[in-house]
């Protein structure tokens, strides 16, 4: 049984650290820690059935963790992000701009027309005048791995729903200044 168990714990653990590790958005990570809370909870009896302390301390912990990352990111993240949602979409019905949550600029595809030229990753903005200067474009790779760092000038990007509309060609991205990872432009 604590075997049969054991192996449950580990397929668990090893799902909701794949879904959480992924960075997809704050459901998914929620549900990695519904998973977490599962292997927890599996680990926990694995160890009460082996006469294992060390493992069930640990996974008595765990499981109020995974319980926090549960209301974290289904409860009080998920709502935060509908207020941002919902304020966007109010905010096209109301006369001057339309307005946008920046945490869209940490995860949106930037596309150009219908090409998807990569992901932002992050943004950088005046500190007295709230502007934006330019966006951290990721193109390639896989998790982080051989990408390319682009910078997109603000003036040639702007936010349509979900996406960042770079008002550049393919051709022109590609030119676009390559970052480093650990040194941006300053201006």
């Amino acid at each position: 049984m604590a075997d049969t168990i054991s192996w449950v714990a580990t397929v668990a653990t090893i799902i909701a650290a794949s879904m959480t590790a992924a960075n997809l958005g704050s459901r998914i990570t929620g549900y990695g820690f519904c998973v977490f809370l599962a292997g927890s909870l599996s680990w926990l009896a694995a160890g009460l059935l082996t006469g294992q302390p060390a493992l069930t301390w640990t996974n008595i912990v765990l499981t109020v963790l995974n319980i926090f990352g549960i209301w974290r990111w289904l409860g009080r993240q998920t709502k935060v992000e509908e207020g941002a949602r919902s304020a966007s979409e109010a905010s096209e019905q109301t006369p001057g701009e339309a307005l946008f949550p920046i945490s869209l600029l940490t995860n949106a595809a930037v596309i150009s027309g219908s090409t998807e030229l990569g992901h932002c990753i992050d943004a950088m903005a005046g500190c007295s005048s709230g502007r934006l200067s330019y966006v951290v474009v990721s193109q390639g790779g896989v998790a982080g791995v051989g990408e390319t760092l682009r910078r997109l000038p603000w003036s040639s990007a702007r936010v349509e729903g979900e996406a960042v509309v770079a008002q550049v060609s393919t051709d022109e991205f590609a030119s676009l200044e390559e970052l480093q990872r650990d040194q941006w432009p300053a201006r």
